[in-house]
C-alpha cells in the first residue's frame, strides 16, 4: 500500500526516536482517526478543530480519559514534531484528568490457580513465567533461547519498552522450569515460538492463554495478562524487595513509577534478600518436571 509523504514523515520521525512499532500504530490510527472525522488532509486542520475532536471522543464515542490522553499524543507528535505547527504549540489544551484506579490484585493464590488451569504444559509454563519475571507481554514473547544465562541465573531482556535493555534475576524454580520444558521440547530461537516454524509469537496469544485460563477457575477480577506483571510486583515487595531493586526488574525509568506499588500495599517490608516467588506455588511444579 502507498504510504502518504506525510504520514512517512511521521513514521520516520518515530523510528529515529526509537518509538515501538505499537506506538507507531497508535500515533498513526490516531491521526487517521483525526483526519477521518474531517475528511481533510491532518495538515488542514485546525487546532481549534482538534480541540473539538477530543469533545466529540469523548461525548459520543465515550471513550476512556486515557484513550483521549493516547489520542491527543499521536496528534500532537504529527503538529509539534513533525509539522512544527505554531498556533498548535500555542493553543491550549483541555484533557480529561487520567483516572487514578487501583487495579484488582492477585494473590498468590489466584495466581497459583491461573497457572495450573491450562492443560497444555507449555501454556503453563508461559504464564509461570510472565508472573516469575514481572514481564510485560511484549517481553515474554520476545525471550530466545540465547538471553537466558543459566550459569548467572539471570534474563536478558532485550529492547523492552523504551527500547531499553535490562538483565532480570530468575529464580532456581523457574530456571529448572525452562531446563526441562528445553529438553522436551528443544526451542531453537525463541523460548516460545509461534504456530509457523520459526516464527515470533503474537502477543494475542499469551493474553488469549490468561483469559481462558481465568474463565476456567472462576476468577472475574478485572484486567489482562499484565495482571501477572502487577502480582509480581506486589508480592515481591510483600516479600521484601527494595523498591528500588524492584524498579531495575521491572524496567521503570523513573521510581515514582514503582513506588506506586508501595502506595498499594501499604504494609511492606524492605529486605535485600533474594526473592524466589514460585517457591510453595502449587503451579510450579506442573510445568514441566
Amino acid at each position: 500500500m502507498k504510504v502518504s509523504p506525510l504520514r512517512q514523515r511521521m513514521l520516520d520521525a518515530m523510528q529515529m526516536r526509537g518509538y515501538s512499532p505499537r506506538t507507531h500504530d497508535s500515533y498513526v490510527q490516531a491521526v487517521l482517526d483525526l483526519s477521518h472525522h474531517y475528511h481533510r488532509p491532518p495538515d488542514k486542520i485546525s487546532a481549534d478543530e482538534v480541540q473539538q475532536w477530543l469533545l466529540w471522543l469523548l461525548k459520543e464515542r465515550q471513550v476512556s480519559s486515557s484513550t483521549c490522553h493516547l489520542y491527543f499524543n499521536g496528534v500532537r507528535f504529527l503538529f509539534v514534531t513533525v509539522l512544527e505547527d505554531a498556533d498548535f504549540m500555542a493553543y491550549r489544551f483541555a484533557l480529561p484528568k487520567r483516572q487514578q484506579r487501583l487495579p484488582d490484585l492477585l494473590s498468590r493464590a489466584e495466581v497459583s490457580q491461573l497457572v495450573a488451569a491450562p492443560d497444555n504444559p507449555t501454556h503453563r509454563l508461559l504464564l509461570l513465567s510472565c508472573y516469575a519475571c514481572g514481564l510485560r507481554v511484549s517481553e515474554l514473547v520476545n525471550i530466545r533461547v540465547q538471553d537466558i544465562d543459566g550459569s548467572r541465573r539471570i534474563l536478558h531482556v532485550v529492547q523492552g519498552k523504551g527500547q531499553k535493555d535490562r538483565y532480570v534475576p530468575v529464580s532456581d524454580t523457574l530456571l529448572a522450569q525452562w531446563r526441562a520444558y528445553w529438553q522436551r521440547c528443544h526451542p531453537k530461537e525463541w523460548l516460545f515460538p509461534g504456530k509457523y516454524h520459526g516464527y515470533q509469537q503474537s502477543m494475542t496469544t499469551p493474553q488469549k492463554i490468561y483469559l481462558r485460563a481465568k474463565r476456567q477457575v472462576g476468577i472475574r477480577k478485572e484486567g489482562g495478562i499484565h495482571s501477572l506483571r502487577h502480582a509480581f510486583a506486589t508480592h515481591a515487595l510483600q516479600a521484601g524487595m527494595p523498591i528500588h531493586q524492584l524498579q531495575q526488574v521491572l524496567g521503570h525509568e523513573h521510581v515514582s513509577t514503582t513506588m506506586r506499588y508501595a502506595h498499594w500495599l501499604p504494609e511492606t517490608q524492605q529486605g535485600g534478600q533474594t526473592i524466589d516467588l514460585l517457591a510453595g506455588l502449587d503451579a510450579a511444579a506442573v510445568c514441566y518436571a
